[in-house]
Order: structure tokens, then C-alpha cells, then sequence
């Protein structure tokens, strides 16, 4: 049996306003750090379920 997408968790960003450049930034960052601060938006913003 193949492993769900994101863990088994489902996203969604329906209602959510916030700019790419508010989530992750201006500068350049490595996808392990985008990885790390789309988890922490998405904590935060209570917007996962399982």
C-alpha cells in the first residue's frame, strides 16, 4: 500500500490571504527551509486535518 501524500494529512489553503513572500520570505532559501516554514504556516494557521 502506497504512503498518502504529506503523511496521510490534508491541506488546505481555501480562505488563507497571506503572500508566498509572507510565508517563506524575501530571500533565497533552500527547499529543506521552505519544507520547515510551510509546516510551521500551516501549524500555525490550523489548516491540515488527518
Amino acid at each position: 500500500m502506497a504512503k498518502p501524500a504529506f503523511g496521510g494529512y490534508s491541506i488546505c489553503f481555501k480562505g488563507c490571504e497571506d503572500s508566498l513572500e509572507s510565508v517563506f520570505g524575501s530571500g533565497k532559501i533552500a527547499p529543506s527551509e521552505m519544507t520547515k516554514k510551510l509546516w510551521a504556516y500551516v501549524k500555525k494557521n490550523k489548516i491540515s486535518s488527518k
